[in-house]
This record gives structure tokens, C-alpha cells and sequence, in this order.
């Protein structure tokens, strides 16, 4: 199913929604009414509005195919080819808009033989036809480029093509370009609401290399002047970003988990250690699978390659760069011992294939839908491995890795603008203080294997989690959510003391705030359900006789 809920008559948006359309009235006036107090101050650029904003020069078609032909001349760090675009026309048009990097030039685009006009703006190109197309059509065109590629300078935390040599001297090239867009190196619609339903990508590289690309290998074919061009087809949607090649000495190893294909493509001195290492992906694979559902591109495969940077999660064809160590780079980002148990570039960029390739957030702005899901897929991976208490270990590590009062987790919609990087620990620790709330761990797996299987091969947004899980669980979670998502600050419970009785209430910017928490008292675990209201508690007990389950509920406490 095309991932386009944005503009398209998405077939789930009604035979999902309608038995909980309720809750997402509730939610749109929730967030109709908060969400302009809770934006941040920022300067967007009139290239921001035109990569991350909706008009009709981009919502007026739908991306169907990208087919992708890439010549790359490594010497001169530069790259030529063209990318044959299928679309579908949604209402009649004279005029589309793709992207292209404006340091990259345009060769030519051409319809049906016929060069067609265009105009720049920033890094968005105009393309005129000459006549109207009409609603229904399916049309492609021929979008010719070439130059000098944006060169990461640190990837992949900034985006580019990255030229460098393996350790035997031989030419290794690859591509990351999350956030920074994948227009820095091919045309395309470069926004996440839209994706083409299928792509391919054929890589010429001089003899010698192999070019690894999403999806299948579908032929190598040899060329005049000692090139090999090398072709994939990916059968499922895919993110722009995730559209790549790498180009190496690899050898190439696989094996199988039931009937997924795992496919390893390394550098040649590595091979040992990669066989070993590697053996971590199937207990991986097994246990997501358990918990989130099927691996969800069984049809393109299972592959880590390995690149010189440190990891990526494109799609079905996974970068590995952690150096063959456990831990992030050999080290525990939870400073717990937990981390060092396990891969992490294995294990968090292996959980984007359910939470960010398959489940794809709309715009950048909800890209929580993929950090902190596949954040807290790294303690549940744990927990399969490792037991419940190792996982929670883990979790209340990464707390330390918030930035308290930086930023709201969500950005704003329409420029590009991705939220606070808190997205990720405290987005973690959010879901397992609504695993929490709803404590009853069957319904809890149940919930996350579901939401999976709604939103497969989807485009969604952050209103649509919060109607899913509260419709799911039946309770109402917007408030909750929105606390964690859209503010800076925790939930405080506070407690004071009056009349020798203990009394009990949240503060927080959400109003009439209302999560129910779990204390113990003498012991015994209690469940409270405060509000924005102090309440009292019914036990003739000390304010310093409660203690509340912190490590269970991501949460400030206060004494009054």
C-alpha cells in the first residue's frame, strides 16, 4: 500500500479509523488548540517552507516509481545519470515540483522525447507541461542531472556522499543523507509523504568494486572501458533518504532466519569477524519479529553492509559501521554495563525497518515516530535476551542523555524541522510509562504487534498514534502524550501535607492532566489516579512513607 495518507484516499483512514473516529475528534480540537502556544521560535528559510510545506505542485501527483541510473566518476568526486520518474496525477495539473540540490545541475527532463521547462528555486525545481494533465493520468519522465554531490563532512550525522579508502587502499563510496535530503544527490520529491511504490537502481562502477543498493540484485552487466553496472529492485515503498548505494571491495556472505534471505556485504579483511559478530541479527530478528509482528520487507531481503560511516537504517539494506564491538562505538551510552551486552548499530538500526521504513512519519516534525519507538526496541530486545530487569537498567540509563528544558520533542510542521533530540531517551521512556498505565503486559505486546500491522508500509502522523493507542488500550492517552511530546518538562507529582492527611496532584502544562501512577506503601504496591485536583490519600501515613515507582513512570516528585 503507498505510503501517501497526506493527500491520497488512503484505504485505512476510513476502515481503520472509523471505530474510533470519536477519539480523533477529541484529538484535533486537543491539538488544534495547544499547539501554537507550544512552537518554538525559530527563523525558517524560504528553502525550509519549500522542502517541508504542502501546495499543488506536490500533492497533486503521487509518486508511483523512482528507476535511478547513476554513472559515478570517483576520481572527480562526481556523479551523472537520471531518474525516470512514474507518477499518477490526483487532480489536473500544468506543473509539479521535485527537488535537486542547486549546486547540481540539470541536464535535461524530458517527456516522451520532448524537453520540458523548468525554473529553480532554491534547492525546488518548477516543471511546466505543455498541456494539462488530467486527473487519473499515469505520466513518467526523464530527469537528467549531474555534478559534484554535496561530501559529508561528518556523516552520518550531516547528510552527503562520502569518497574515501578502505584500509587496503581501494575505493570505498557511500551515501547518507537523512535530514540534510536525498535531492543532494538525485532528483526526486525529497518530503516523506510521498513514496514511490517501488524503485530501482542501477550503480556503474569500475571492475574491481561491487555496488550494494536496496533490495534485490536483479543483474551485472559489463560495459566498454572496464565498467560494471550494477542493478536493484526494491519491491516495497522507501523513503527518499533511504534510496542509497555503496561502493567497495565487498565479499559477500548470507544466511537465512525461516524464509528471510540475510544477505552480508563486508570488506575483505573483515570477513571472519563479521561472521562471527553478525550471528547477533537472527536472536534480533526473532524477537522483534515476536514483538512488533513479521519483518516487514520479506520480499527485498535482510542485508547489512558495511560502510564508512557508523550506521544508517536504509531500508533492506542496512549501513554497519560500529567497528565489529559491542556497545555504541565500544562505549555504553546508558553508562549502565547493559549496553556493552549488544551491537548497537545492529539492534536500533535494524528496528527502523518497523519504525521509520515501514511506519513513516508524514512529516519531519513527527520524527519521534521513528526515534522513540526504535529507542525503546533496544530495551525490548534486551528484555528478550536479557530479562525485564536488564531492560530496565538500560532505560533508566538513557534518562541521563536528556537535555531537560531544550526543547519539545515535536517540531513544526511545514518547514522542515525536526524536534529536540530528546525524541529519543525520553520518547523511549514515555512508551514504557504507557506500557506502565496499562499494566497488563499481554495487552501491552499485543498493542505495539497491532499498531505495526495497521500502519505497515504507511505514512502517518502524530495524531493518528495517539487515537490508535488510545482506542487500543480504551483509555484516553491524549493528554498524556501530548506532556511528553510537546512540552519540555516531565509530569511533576506533587504531594503536601495538610491536616495530617497526605495530599496528591500533577502540575503539569498539559490541562486537566490525568495519568494514573503506581506508589508503594509499606511495601504494597498502590495504584493512585491523580489530576490536576489534590486528592487525599485514604492511608493515615507520613508524606516520607510514600514512594513513588520512578523507575516505572518517567516522572518528576515533589514535596510541597
Amino acid at each position: 500500500m503507498h505510503k501517501n495518507t497526506s493527500y491520497m484516499n488512503h484505504r485505512t483512514q476510513k476502515e481503520v479509523f472509523n471505530h474510533f473516529l470519536s477519539f480523533s475528534v477529541v484529538l484535533f480540537f486537543c491539538f488544534s488548540s495547544s499547539a501554537q502556544l507550544l512552537q518554538r521560535q525559530k527563523e525558517f528559510t524560504r528553502a525550509d517552507e519549500l522542502r517541508g510545506g504542502l501546495r499543488p505542485e506536490r500533492t497533486y501527483y503521487d509518486v508511483l516509481k523512482y528507476d535511478v541510473y547513476v554513472d559515478l566518476d570517483i576520481p572527480g568526486k562526481a556523479i551523472s545519470g537520471k531518474n525516470r520518474i512514474t507518477f499518477k496525477v490526483l487532480n489536473t495539473l500544468t506543473r509539479i515540483q521535485l527537488d535537486l540540490f542547486e549546486n547540481m545541475q540539470i541536464d535535461s527532463i524530458v517527456d516522451q522525447g520532448k524537453r520540458l521547462s523548468y525554473s529553480r528555486d532554491n534547492n525546488a525545481v518548477f516543471i511546466d507541461f505543455d498541456s494539462e494533465l488530467q486527473k487519473g493520468a499515469v505520466q513518467t519522465l526523464d530527469f537528467y542531472f549531474s555534478g559534484n554531490p554535496l561530501i559529508a563532512k561528518n556523516p552520518p550525522w550531516d547528510g552527503g556522499v562520502i569518497f574515501t579508502k578502505d584500509e587496503q587502499g581501494k575505493d570505498w563510496v557511500s551515501v547518507a543523507v537523512q535530514g540534510t535530503g536525498a535531492s543532494l544527490w538525485y532528483p526526486n520529491k525529497d518530503t516523506q509523504r510521498d513514496e514511490p511504490e517501488e524503485a530501482e537502481i542501477h550503480i556503474r562502477v569500475p571492475q574491481g568494486l561491487s555496488a550494494i543498493a536496496n533490495g534485490r540484485l536483479t543483474g551485472k552487466k559489463t560495459l566498454p572501458g572496464n565498467q560494471v553496472e550494477w542493478s536493484w529492485k526494491v519491491n516495497n515503498p522507501i523513503n527518499n533518504y533511504n534510496l542509497i548505494f555503496n561502493v567497495g571491495n565487498y565479499v559477500h556472505f548470507s544466511d537465512r532466519l525461516g524464509t528471510l534471505d540475510l544477505d552480508y556485504y563486508v570488506l575483505p579483511y573483515h570477513l571472519e569477524k563479521a561472521k562471527e559478530h553478525f550471528k547477533e541479527v537472527k536472536p534480533m530478528l526473532r524477537c522483534y519479529t515476536e514483538k512488533f509482528g513479521d519483518y516487514p520487507f520479506p520480499e527485498d531481503g535482510y542485508k547489512l553492509i558495511e560502510t564508512p560511516y557508523l550506521g544508517m537504517e536504509h531500508q533492506s539494506a542496512i549501513g554497519y559501521g560500529n567497528g565489529y564491538q559491542k556497545g555504541y562505538l565500544g562505549r555504553d551510552r546508558s553508562q549502565t554495563g547493559v549496553g556493552l551486552k549488544w551491537d548497537f548499530i545492529i539492534i536500533h538500526e535494524s528496528a527502523h525497518e518497523w519504525f521509520g521504513n515501514s511506519i513513516t512519519a508524514a512529516d519531519i516534525a513527527d520524527m519521534w515516530i521513528h526515534e522513540a519507538f526504535t529507542t525503546y526496541a533496544e530495551a525490548v530486545y534486551i528484555e528478550c535476551r536479557w530479562g525485564l530487569d536488564q531492560a530496565l537498567t538500560y532505560l533508566l540509563g538513557t534518562r541521563k542523555t536528556v537535555v531537560s528544558n531544550d526543547a519539545p520533542i515535536i517540531g513544526q510542521y511545514g518547514v522542515n524541522d525536526e524536534g529536540s533530540g530528546d525524541m529519543y531517551s525520553k520518547g523511549a521512556n514515555m512508551l514504557h510509562t504507557l506500557r506502565s498505565i496499562i499494566h497488563n503486559d499481554e495487552q501491552w505486546w499485543e498493542l505495539l504487534k497491532n499498531f505495526h500491522q495497521t500502519f505497515k508500509h504507511q505514512i502517518i502522523n502524530t495524531q493518528e498514534v495517539i487515537a490508535f493507542f488510545s482506542a487500543q488500550s480504551k483509555r484516553p492517552l491524549a493528554p498524556v502524550f501530548n506532556q511528553y511530546l510537546r512540552y519540555t518538562k516531565l509530569p511533576e507529582l506533587q504531594f503536601k501535607t495538610k491536616d495530617n492527611r497526605v495530599f496528591y496532584r500533577w502540575q503539569a502544562d498539559e490541562s486537566d492532566f490525568a495519568m494514573p501512577v503506581d506508589i508503594f506503601l509499606s511495601d504494597q504496591r498502590k495504584r493512585l489516579r491523580p489530576t490536576t485536583s489534590w486528592q487525599a490519600l485514604k492511608d493515615p501515613v507520613q508524606v516520607a512513607d510514600v514512594k513513588v515507582d520512578t523507575d516505572n513512570f518517567y516522572i518528576e516528585v515533589k514535596i510541597l
